[in-house]
């Protein structure tokens, strides 16, 4: 019986890929407003994490659903990798999360991210993995989990979730590695290779479902990149990404993600990035007229964005009444922008390292910014 099971299964699956690429991307009526937190998200007390979402109205909560890596669902290797409840998935995590966030009506967001060791011989979860299929078939299972339909064996339903992301800032080593190879003499943006693959991979998984209203972004790009494979920490400019993705055959996305920051405290949201190639919310139309170009007229979601302030951040931060005017012209400029359908901000509570993200609305003594209020205000806008 599990044998005509996942024969129909690869059939079905065959049946969707050929599908995908005459997948259009339609754009959402309308700018959804969220936060990106997996930090808070996974260890933040639910009972104190949630309720200040659902205060400040947000819409869309991302995280990262890890594949691999500390907290990964498929540490161990799966044998019936396309089943949600194959014994050596733990989503414990995840049901929490998504369950606890439909009480405070906040939607999900996942970004598939992180390859398991048994994946990718042995490296680290920022490798991509050898055969793109398993990774096909995890998201596959994770987007029958979350589908809506999905009853856990303790008779629990388990809410939908639409919006999937295919990994994280692909073009930084932080998010792929190696980012360049070279081959015959020349360089090769690797990074966009593999992440094509990844792309391809996410689309596929989530379209073999067949579940109507699922929407799925890829690029996922820093606003920077030093397009020097032989610097100390090599990289790609967003655009040279984009374009290297699409000649490695990226497809089937209904949405283009990005994250603009700032480059320097003296920046606001409207300025242009002032480095060759790089893409902030002040030359956004950058990356879209090459979006259009090569992918037609896809939406731009935001995935991250944000402002560190100072205190506690005296080198890359802004004052916090700055911050807060910075939100709110941020989002004016994402409003007004035809093809923005999402903008998330990075993040709701400041890290308790002052050496790490300090962008939250809340600092980490527990002291809302002026930027909460600011937030708030946009979130009852987006609302009406």
């Amino acid at each position: 019986m599990r044998l005509i099971l996942r024969s129909v299964k690869r059939v079905l699956m065959l049946a969707a890929v050929a599908l995908t690429c005459a997948s259009t991307a339609s754009a959402s009526p309308g700018l959804r407003g969220g936060i990106t937190d997996s930090g808070g998200a996974f260890y933040d007390e639910s009972a104190r994490f949630f309720p200040v979402l659902e205060e400040l109205g947000v819409q869309v909560l991302r995280l990262n659903l890890n594949w691999g890596g500390r907290l990964g669902v498929a540490r161990r290797r799966p044998v019936e990798a396309t089943e949600p409840d194959d014994s050596a998935y733990d989503w414990h995590l995840y049901d929490r999360i998504v369950r606890d966030a439909n009480r405070h009506g906040v939607e999900v967001m996942f970004t598939i991210f992180g390859t398991p060791p048994w994946a990718n011989g042995g490296r680290a979860p920022t490798t991509a993995p050898r055969n793109a299929s398993q990774l096909r078939e995890f998201v596959y299972a994770a987007a029958t989990r979350y589908s809506g339909t999905f009853e856990r064996r303790d008779g629990v339903l388990l809410p939908r979730v639409r919006y999937w992301v295919a990994w994280n800032e692909p073009n930084l080593q932080i998010g792929l590695i190696p980012q360049w190879r070279r081959s015959s003499g020349r360089w090769l943006i690797q990074s966009a290779l593999d992440y094509a693959r990844i792309c391809n991979a996410v689309v596929d998984g989530v379209r073999t479902t067949m579940l109507r209203g699922q929407k799925i972004a890829c690029g996922v790009t820093a606003a920077r990149g030093n397009n020097n494979p032989n610097g100390a920490k090599p990289s790609v400019s967003p655009l040279a990404f984009l374009r290297a993705m699409k000649r490695a055959g990226a497809r089937g996305f209904d949405a283009y993600a990005h994250h603009p920051y700032y480059g320097a405290p003296s920046e606001s949201p409207a300025t242009a990035s002032p480095g060759r190639g790089g893409v902030t919310l002040g030359n956004i139309d950058d990356l879209v007229s090459e979006l259009t170009r090569l992918y037609g007229r896809k939406p731009i979601w935001v995935t991250e964005y944000g402002y560190q302030t100072n205190p506690p951040d005296n080198i890359f931060g802004v004052p916090w009444k700055r911050q807060a005017a910075y939100l709110a012209q941020a989002f004016a400029i994402a409003r007004a922008h035809p093809r923005i359908d999402m903008l998330l901000w990075f993040l709701l509570r400041d890290e308790p390292d002052p050496e790490r993200w300090q962008s939250g609305l809340i600092s980490a003594s527990g002291e809302r910014k002026p930027a909460f209020a600011a937030f708030r205000d946009e979130m009852a806008v987006l609302r009406r």
